[in-house]
């Protein structure tokens, strides 16, 4: 018997070329994937999306096979770094190739735009092998991320410690924001984090980092009940925070904890997380979830101690050098 020929690739169209609805479809399949694998609302962002397709401002791909959209990827430029903000083929629909052609036509449409100089991308619905070859990876650094949960059950048991240094947490309030965005560039710095988001390399970027945490539906809406500052009773200054979104009405989302460096082993990570955890429980929280870099050992083994457990891994990607 012959062999079966390899299935057609989907044709590749610019996402303003499609219509105000041509991505419904896609979009109410990928908000169950987002519920059923990470317990995640996706229907503000997907909202979100629709309404940059109705004015063509939705720049990128999707994959088409016939009349039927497959696959989607979108990004977005910001100064000299372009982002991939969303990524999603449907599943036996092409497989590998599909998804290498949409993800190089991504990365080369950005490499080609005037001015970008590097790429960075977090790809939850993107799952790639270790050895799979990946597009234009002469230009590329990969860190492949842990997506971790913990229960109700297992949260609520989680024991108060003091930490060993004198502090007094307060709930998170704007006037927090610069010296929160002063701690955040300090804890990054030399950190594997710094270069899968170079935002965290200076305190204008980390103010853009919190910035999109606080004012943007991309990880959920904050929730600044949730969110706790730690200030230092000595210096009367921040030295920690850990703040949290609701990404749906019963499911938590720790978006960063971070700790200055000189005062990291004294037990104030994991007091700000439970405190913080409390809380998201108070207001109904049945599950909290958090993302960390593989290779970020201490931090793995602070979650896994509280509790969570890993439910995936995907990765973070980033161009540069091109």
């Amino acid at each position: 018997m012959a062999a079966m020929p390899d299935a057609p690739l989907p044709e590749l169209v610019e996402l303003p070329q499609l219509g105000a609805t041509g991505l419904d479809a896609l979009l109410n399949e990928e908000i169950g994937v987002w519920e059923r694998r990470f317990t995640w609302d996706f229907r503000p962002s997907a909202d979100l999306l629709r309404r940059f397709l109705q004015i063509r401002s939705l720049y990128g791909y999707a994959l088409r096979t016939g009349e039927e959209i497959v696959g989607y990827a979108y990004h977005v430029c910001e100064g000299r770094k372009g982002l991939i903000g969303d990524f999603y083929v449907r599943p036996q629909r092409g497989g590998w190739p599909a998804e290498m052609l949409l993800l190089n036509s991504t990365v080369e449409s950005l490499i080609a735009s005037p001015g970008i100089r590097r790429i960075e991308s977090q790809l939850m619905m993107l799952h790639p092998p270790a050895a799979q070859t990946l597009p234009y990876s002469r230009y590329l650094a990969r860190y492949d991320r842990y997506f971790m949960s913990i229960d109700r059950a297992a949260a609520s048991e989680l024991k108060p410690r003091t930490p060993l240094v004198r502090v007094t947490f307060t709930q998170w309030a704007e006037r927090h924001f610069e010296e929160v965005a002063h701690v955040v560039s300090a804890s990054y710095k030399g950190h594997v984090d710094s270069e899968i988001n170079d935002q965290y390399r200076t305190i204008p970027g980390a103010r853009q980092f919190l910035m999109n945490i606080v004012k943007f539906p991309g990880c959920g809406r904050f929730s600044p009940t949730a969110s706790l500052v730690a200030i230092d009773e000595t210096t009367g200054r921040i030295c920690g925070a850990c703040l949290a979104s609701l990404v749906a009405p019963q499911s938590g989302h720790l978006t960063q904890l971070c700790i200055l460096p000189a005062i990291r082993g004294a037990r104030l990570g994991y007091e700000l997380m439970r405190q913080c955890m409390t809380r998201l429980l108070e207001l109904g929280c049945t599950t909290v979830s958090l993302t960390v870099t593989c290779s970020n050992v201490d931090a793995v083994r602070l979650y896994e101690s509280a509790g969570f457990q890993t439910k995936g891994t995907f990765p973070a990607l980033v161009w540069e050098g091109f």
